[in-house]
């Protein structure tokens, strides 16, 4: 009897069990090499789908894709995602137990039991295992487990070769575990079993995308050539700047200066390394810079930036893809566009049968490019949150070079596991990460540590550095007086009329939108030929960039401009306004703020104020804003007193290092991501020891007299389902804005998976992030509609603005903090 793994929808062409099995397990081998895990990871993929190996399996997929079955099998009524994992199980924990060999196979066990949803709790915190229930049931689709168990030994490996393999990756799980590390054996299980899930996630869906679409496996393309040419590329353009004519400007001989010392610096060792350019020093090729001759010189595959806005993304991705000449290997990640729901048991065999859902989840989105810019929401949610569709993309995260482009947005609640994702990426992931910022946080300050090398920073003297770029003055309106929406109008209208062009950032959506209302009032009425905009996420990033441009038309000419922002504006985007207004916020902000004034010094010194504007109410789950803004005023207020505090400059090294140390000294409860449902910091439900006297395994033992029979003891599942970057996020939409309209008519259509995988890239300039309250708002006002099962949100074309975006009326920490 033939097997059946899946059936090729355009000719009925079958792939065999033993062909997918082998096949997903060359891929997993490949990925699983860069981490010294080839056999580890190769273990996960030749198992995974052996429960298909039954007459239930066969039977249910030959009926579900005929075209004559009626009524069609329920999706998900044969298991065979659970026989692979008991097979381990009873090999490793029933007879001749060893811990080592156990270990592995509750790794390994968990992503194969897992591959259709999310890992499972080993234990959880109501002190259940879902592990153990999955890995010892009997019935529910096992029926035929011995079965299954007696073809994989006879068409795929033979127990004797099985046997030694597995001693393989005994030998590399035993290595991994005593590797150099400042993490806890069961921080290093963590990782190990998410990134063994990883690989095996991408392997078998990547296998059956390219069965369905009758194509062979190639090669990822030649990093190492690419990234040599990206350099020369790079450096030829750097020479035409050194002709220029403002070549020997004070400021530009500073920017080269430093993007030599990154170039020298590259040679230097893997690591996490700072960067701290000053706001407008040319940090994006600077860093690029580094990076490829890092990667040159030690083998790196990829060259990765983490951004907090998508407004970083669309600026630098484009400005890297005009001076390396190439937008086909330059990906941009923006957000999820299909929402990731596949985190439950229902979906056991949607693999197996080609509806749009499942085209959708085989569409290429595994970070597989050489340059790649994405959010740091994203980046988290690959080691975090849950789904396997963000943590298919882990493994793709090793051997790179990480660039965290405004690092100190990292949130706060989040701090302690950024720390601990990139010391994995260091120690294990053979990846180089750059912390790149002109106000760099303290991370090493808070109890979870980062790894930083002794010797981080790349850019000599920075203290004189950054004197020699000080460009503004920063003016205190914040501690003696209140703004409402009507004086800062006024107040902005002053400032122009002497400095002409003003930008105004502030803390909320509906502040920004009623200012903006209320100077395109005024200035209708004075009839003044002066321009007003105004810019937030409620916007796509294609309409943002479409008013971004107009904006830098207005300023190039030197006519009348303002705009209106959220904080969206502060971090990378290239502007240069002769007046800054920032709402009070932490220092960071108000650093990054100054950065968008006589940027290229183009004047002297010009002027950034600070107000305290009355009608922004940061909601209570904006604490952290409110903190930053006390700090801030408490600094300012120093200042009044004694000018010659934090080094006679708000702005310095030493009151940044003195904010950020005290804003986490104030939020030290936060730092490990709380979950106070549970009463347990996500930190304690992903590596707690079982030695901790609070730990769930201890109240296992107490309340059943016995212990768990499991050598690990976390709860990976639970962790995942409390994990949020942005509270109340539930995820993107798709707008009717320029060429979204087309986006969402050809979703609507049929198409191939390489056609939805050029879709879901095309999409990512055309998408807004919703919290529930908008898109309950937007549900009940009729505007909001899906395609593609409901896989997909769209927004119907009245319920977007040319002015406004998504036009909701309520306050969101979405321009605040960051971008999904």
């Amino acid at each position: 009897m033939e097997s059946i793994a899946h059936i090729r929808e355009s000719d009925g062409t079958v792939q065999t069990v033993e062909v997918h099995l082998l096949e997903v397990k060359d891929l997993a081998e490949r990925s699983g090499k860069k981490l010294n895990l080839k056999h580890v990871a190769g273990l996960a993929g030749m198992l995974h789908d052996m429960g298909k190996y039954t007459n239930q399996f066969r039977n249910y997929i030959i009926a579900a894709t005929s075209d004559s079955s009626d009524p069609k099998p329920k999706r998900g009524e044969v298991d065979h995602s659970t026989a692979g994992g008991k097979l381990l199980y009873e090999w490793f924990h029933t007879t001749n137990i060893n811990k080592l060999k156990g270990i592995l196979a509750e790794v390994v066990g968990n992503a194969i039991i897992s591959h259709h949803s999310y890992l499972k709790d080993y234990l959880s915190p109501e002190l259940k295992s879902e592990y153990l229930k999955r890995i010892r049931k009997k019935d529910q689709g096992l029926e035929e487990y011995e079965l299954s168990k007696e073809t994989f030994f006879g068409k795929v490996m033979c127990e004797h070769e099985f046997q030694e393999y597995v001693d393989q990756a005994a030998i590399e799980l035993q290595a991994f575990l005593t590797a150099p590390s400042s993490g806890s054996i069961e921080m290093k299980l963590m990782f190990l079993t998410k990134v063994i899930f990883s690989i095996l996630i991408d392997a078998d869906r990547t296998n059956t995308r390219l069965f369905e679409e009758n194509k062979e496996y190639e090669l990822t393309i030649d990093s190492k050539k690419l990234f040599q040419t990206y350099y020369d590329r790079l450096t030829a353009k750097i020479n035409v700047f050194k002709k220029a004519k403002d070549a020997s400007s004070p400021i530009n001989i500073l920017r080269s200066e430093m993007s030599e010392q990154c170039d020298q610096f590259a040679m230097k060792p893997p690591g996490i390394y700072t960067l701290s350019i000053p706001t407008g020093g040319g940090k994006t090729l600077a860093s690029l810079r580094y990076a490829l001759n890092h990667a040159l010189e030690y083998d790196k595959k990829r060259i990765i930036y983490i951004v907090p806005f998508t407004t970083i993304i669309e600026q630098n991705a484009e400005e890297i893809r005009k001076v390396l000449e190439d937008s086909e290997h330059i990906l941009e990640h923006h957000s999820n566009v299909i929402e990731d729901t596949d985190h439950t048991d229902e979906d056991q065999d949607e693999d197996e049968v080609n509806t749009a859902q499942q085209k959708l989840k085989l569409a290429k989105d595994n970070w597989d490019a050489p340059i790649i810019f994405t959010t740091m929401v994203q980046f988290l949610n690959v080691f975090y949150a849950k789904g396997s569709r963000n943590i298919r993309r882990l493994h793709n995260l090793c051997e790179s070079v990480i660039i965290f482009d405004e690092v100190q947005k990292v949130p706060t609640p989040c701090l302690a596991l950024f720390n601990h994702a990139l010391n994995f990426l260091k120690d294990y992931g053979r990846s180089t990460l750059v912390l790149c910022t002109a106000t760099q946080p303290a991370l090493d300050y808070v109890e979870q540590k980062l790894d930083i090398h002794k010797d981080a920073e790349m850019i000599k003297h920075i203290d004189d550095v950054n004197a020699a770029f000080k460009r503004v003055n920063i003016i205190d309106k914040a501690t003696d007086e209140r703004f409402t929406t009507d004086k800062l109008a006024e107040f902005v209208h002053e400032l122009q009329n002497e400095a002409r062009s003003v930008l105004v950032i502030l803390n909320t959506k509906s502040v920004v939108k009623k200012l903006y209302q209320q100077l395109i009032e005024r200035e209708a009425a004075s009839q003044s030929k002066e321009f007003v905009y105004h810019l937030s996420t409620s916007m796509c990033a294609a309409h943002r960039q479409v008013i971004l441009d107009k904006v830098k038309g207005h300023l190039s000419k030197q006519e009348k401009v303002i705009c209106v922002s959220t904080q969206l504006i502060e971090a990378g985007v290239d502007v240069s306004f002769k007046c800054v207004v920032r709402s009070l916020a932490g220092l960071d902000s108000i650093a990054q703020a100054a950065g968008r004034c006589n940027r290229h010094r183009e004047d002297d010194i010009r002027n950034v104020y600070i107000i305290d504007h009355e009608e922004e109410h940061l909601s209570t789950h904006l604490k952290e804003i409110k903190k930053s803004k006390e700090i801030t005023r408490t600094m300012l207020k120093m200042m009044k007193r004694d000018p010659s505090a934090y080094g006679g400059d708000i702005l310095s090294r030493q009151a940044m290092e003195f904010y950020f140390q005290h804003y986490y000294l104030e939020l030290k409860t936060e730092l490990n991501y709380p979950v106070r449902t549970l009463q347990k910091n996500m930190t304690d439900l992903l590596f707690e020891s079982k030695q901790d006297a609070d730990s769930c395994y201890q109240s296992y033992c107490n309340e059943n007299k016995e212990k768990l029979p499991l050598f690990i003891a976390n709860s990976y599942g639970t962790a995942a389902k409390h994990f949020q970057v942005i509270e109340q996020l539930t995820g993107s939409v798709i707008v009717p804005y320029g060429e979204g309209k087309d986006i969402i008519a050809e979703l609507n259509g049929s198409g191939s998976i390489e056609d939805w995988s050029r879709l879901l890239r095309r999409a990512q300039h055309y998408m807004v992030n919703l919290y529930r309250y908008e898109r309950d708002e937007l549900d009940r006002n009729g505007g909001l509609d899906s395609c593609l099962d409901g896989k997909v949100l769209v927004l119907k074309e009245g319920a977007y603005s040319e002015l406004f975006g998504v036009d909701i009326e309520n306050d969101s920490p979405m321009g605040l903090l960051l971008e999904i």
